[in-house]
């Protein structure tokens, strides 16, 4: 049991359940490495199961902090020690984990959606203003081109952005403009994300490289981004002046991560996810009082 062994899952959350039910191990025993989240592909095709390592977790000396809830920013992982295959580089990139102890009647962050939710996003190498453009060019053209044989006509506008409240690091945004282009998004964003992650693995595959890119059409992701942020604020005000927990609807990780960042501060409530899978959610509940 002292090497580290790969399991597989529809998802993250199963296949790290799986590990620990065949080792025999529980959250606070194993050291968890996501090498693949998978995918669900596009359009029901080209699916792939999520992949991840386990061993182990080696008995230490130094104490072991337990997991809290988003009401402070979460603490640097420890630097990376294996690289990726490139198909899930072209996604995320590898996020080593270390486990949690935190026991909750409300099914608090497993492994896999604390990294989702909180983690910072692997390390881009710097580009130069020429690299930059050449990117822009090949990742526009390779999207129109997505978008024509899908039978839309739509103009690519790329355009790189500094970090903002959903991307930490410099990213290239390409927002589509045109008409009737609302199936290009899809139910909560769906087909939008995996035409994104469609062009960063196009581009992966020509440059072997992970590039932070950003698909958008319209503005729908800002715009979905100010919403949630609205929400959590005006859910935030409801708990704190009833004084009871409020659960919101089922959302993906990069959407629950919008609402555990907005209220991260906030002196009055602090914010947790339960559930499981497509079912998974945010929970904002009163601050107790030190």
């Amino acid at each position: 049991m002292a090497d580290a062994q790969i399991f597989i899952g529809k998802n993250v959350e199963e296949a790290i359940a799986e590990g620990l039910r065949a080792l025999g191990l529980n959250q606070a025993e194993a050291e968890i490495e996501i090498i693949s989240r998978g995918s669900r592909g596009i359009f029901g095709l080209g699916s792939e199961p999520a992949q991840v390592r386990i061993k182990p977790r080696q008995v230490s000396a130094t104490p072991h902090f337990e997991a809290t809830a988003v009401s402070a920013p979460p603490s640097p992982e420890a630097p990376r020690q294996h690289e990726v295959d490139a198909r899930a580089a072209a996604m995320s990139g590898a996020e080593s984990i270390s486990p949690s102890t935190q026991a909750s009647d409300a099914l608090p962050l497993t492994e896999a959606e604390k990294a989702e939710e909180f983690e910072p996003a692997e390390a881009v190498e710097p580009s130069t203003a020429e690299e930059e453009e050449q990117l822009a060019q090949l990742a526009g053209e390779l999207l129109g081109n997505v978008v024509r044989l899908m039978g839309f006509e739509a103009t690519v506008v790329a355009e790189w952005r500094e970090p903002d409240a959903d991307n930490e690091q410099r990213y290239l945004l390409l927002d589509l403009h045109g008409k009737d282009l609302n199936p290009l998004i899809g139910r909560r964003g769906d087909t939008l994300n995996n035409l994104q992650y469609l062009v960063r693995l196009m581009v992966n595959q020509r440059l072997h490289r992970w590039k932070n890119i950003v698909v958008d059409v319209q503005g729908y992701r800002r715009r979905r981004m100010e919403h949630l942020s609205q929400l959590a604020l005006r859910s935030a005000q409801q708990v704190a002046q009833t004084g009871r927990a409020l659960a919101l609807e089922p959302m993906p990780a990069s959407e629950r991560r919008i609402i555990h960042l907005t209220l991260r501060d906030h002196p009055d409530v602090v914010t947790e996810s339960s559930g499981e899978g497509e079912r998974r959610k945010v929970q904002i509940l009163p601050r107790k009082s030190a």
